[in-house]
């Protein structure tokens, strides 16, 4: 990315954050490519406002903004998208980390739109935090195709961990600029995942490395309280968008299908439970039922469920991107 530009500003959407923004803004801070860092306080119930600003270097790089409703992750980003200056942009999640040397090691990268690292995912209620980061492979950087990145976002039974999605690459202000890209403000869930994939439909180039340079926070949960109904409904529109905005005939239409599909399992389960929970059992059991195909994805996704709960996330490092 060293030809557009090495300067990067870090955006945070913090809500209710308070404990940890101070330790994800010092985290960006200390990194010297790092010009901005915009903290985008969206309606929080708790200081998070004052925790970011406690964590300022006095170096003016850091700006702290407070919405006035909550809009969710996307709205807030946008927000600091659109008060920031640098050419590069990376988002930071407000329990999240930047690992030393992160961006300098991106830096090194040829030219693309999109340039993402490794992430080290941390249960740190099983696990030290700040994390102690393991030894990684060499920062070689691969393209990553429309295809590979939205099958890398279809879960496997084995494979709970690993959703592309989760990367945190570096984005090119020009390309969005000129493209006229930002967040859909709509979508609450899977925010990342839609605008890298309209990002890479309109000819974006995504580099990754197996480098780790973020890490994150995770703690093991059921999947049926991971996400709001309206959530999932809206990410599935999204993936509907995008498989109608592709030809048929690209390689990656085979797996916005697929991705399609498997959100709106999620989407139906949900529901279910939706129904269950406010109007009992038989009116769950009937939704279920009819139509017939709706009765192996909401089964199928029970039995998920119950899996997770007696299967915990193991306490050894977990990673986006297989280590090996």
């Amino acid at each position: 990315m060293q030809n557009s530009g090495s300067e990067v500003c870090v955006i945070i959407a913090a809500f209710n954050a308070a404990s940890t923004i101070g330790s994800a803004v010092a985290s960006a801070l200390a990194e010297p490519e790092v010009s901005e860092v915009v903290v985008v306080d969206d309606a929080s119930t708790d200081d998070s406002d004052q925790a970011a600003m406690a964590a300022d270097d006095g170096s003016r790089r850091l700006k702290v903004v407070r919405q006035s409703r909550n809009a969710g992750p996307s709205a807030a980003r946008n927000l600091g998208i659109a008060i920031s200056r640098a050419p590069r942009i990376a988002i930071l999640d407000s329990d999240d980390l930047i690992l030393p040397g992160r961006f300098a090691a991106l830096a090194a990268a040829p030219e693309a739109e999109l340039v993402a690292d490794n992430i080290l995912f941390v249960d740190p209620d099983r696990a030290p935090w700040p994390p102690i980061v393991p030894v990684t492979m060499l920062a070689d950087f691969t393209d990553l195709s429309l295809a590979t990145f939205v099958q890398g976002n279809i879960a496997h039974r084995k494979r709970p961990r690993g959703e592309l999605g989760f990367l945190k690459p570096v984005l090119s202000r020009a390309f969005l600029d000129g493209q006229g890209l930002r967040y859909d403000e709509s979508i609450r869930l899977g925010e990342d995942y839609d605008l890298y994939v309209r990002m890479m439909m309109r000819g974006a180039r995504f580099l990754v490395t197996r480098r780790i340079g973020y890490a994150a926070q995770v703690r093991a949960a059921s999947l049926s309280g991971q996400h709001r109904t309206r959530d999932l409904l809206e990410l599935y529109r999204a993936s509907r968008r995008h498989l109608d905005a592709i030809d048929p005939s690209d390689p990656a239409f085979a797996m916005i299908r697929r991705h399609a599909r498997q959100v709106r399992g999620k989407f139906l389960y949900r529901d279910f439970l939706d129904r269950k929970s406010e109007n009992g059992l038989l009116a769950a059991a009937a939704f279920a039922l009819w139509p017939p195909g709706r009765v192996w994805t909401i089964g199928s996704r029970v039995a998920q469920d119950k899996l997770h709960l007696v299967r915990p996330l193991p306490a050894q490092p977990q990673y986006t991107l297989f280590q090996g």
